[in-house]
């Protein structure tokens, strides 16, 4: 079973991961997606319950298969 919020901070994870191997800060990733900056660490944080086309928007944002982003 899965642990309630497990997708959300997996999510976040990947987000994070997939950040900082490209060097970006979190101000910098948020100016690249059109978001504001606490945006971005409140996601990365696990702490947003983005909906499924959120998910897409921001894979497609970042060239990933939203599948990518909730894979643990």
């Amino acid at each position: 079973m899965v642990d309630e919020g497990q997708l959300q901070r997996c999510l976040g994870a990947n987000l994070r991961r997939w950040r900082l191997a490209r060097g970006m800060s979190q101000e910098g990733l948020a100016e690249f997606l059109g978001v504001h900056r606490t945006y971005v660490g409140s996601v990365e944080r696990g702490e947003r319950n983005l909906s499924l086309k959120s998910v897409e928007r921001l894979a497609a944002s970042l060239s990933l298969d939203p599948v990518a982003l909730l894979s643990a």
